[in-house]
């Protein structure tokens, strides 16, 4: 597991992207766009991907349902269940202090 971006869900796309001022590395549309952080990526989401409703580190894994049956064994809980989106399958869960993060695995 390593992370893989900070996810903001944004209400404007556009606007987001004007605000944090970065470099576009990605863009799919009105949906998401992955900005170049310096060592890490700024991924924001735009509605139709409000996966999350705050800012949430997004974990990068081999296999989602063997690192969610982890997770859940370490105390975790799931919040969504594994569900595919456009690009990769994706989990939300908590940790034991309540903190949301995403689990992905790409497609």
């Amino acid at each position: 597991m390593k992370l893989g971006n900070v996810l903001i869900p944004v209400a404007d796309l556009d606007e987001a992207i004007a605000f944090y001022g970065l470099p576009v590395k990605f863009r799919d549309g009105d949906r998401f766009a992955a900005l170049d952080g310096g060592g890490v990526t700024v991924a924001l989401a735009g509605p139709a991907e409000h996966v999350t409703a705050s800012i949430a580190p997004s974990y990068k894994v081999d296999d989602l349902d063997k690192a969610v049956r982890g997770m859940t064994a370490r105390g975790g809980k799931v919040v969504r269940e594994p569900e595919k989106g456009p690009h990769e399958t994706r989990a939300v869960l908590r940790d034991p202090s309540g903190n949301v993060f995403v689990l992905y695995q790409p497609l």
